[in-house]
């Protein structure tokens, strides 16, 4: 479980979020999780650190987060 403010790594990788497609190699995006949008299954709002043409904010699954700690 992750809570807000927490900063995590995100994998990213072959999905397609608001019409952008990841290639496999974006596999720790930094960002900060916003809140948890679902419970079932667990998904998270995270804000990146940089924007992917356009792209800031991205809800995941929870098994495409790994804590970090910067």
């Amino acid at each position: 479980m992750f809570a807000p403010n927490q900063r995590v790594k995100v994998n990213l990788a072959n999905l397609t979020i608001q019409g952008v497609q990841f290639s496999q190699n974006v596999q720790e995006a930094l960002g900060t999780v916003l809140e948890q949008t679902s419970t079932a299954p667990p998904t998270y709002r995270v804000e990146l650190l940089f924007s992917f043409k356009g792209v800031k904010r991205v809800d995941v699954p929870e098994e495409r987060l790994r804590p970090t700690e910067i």
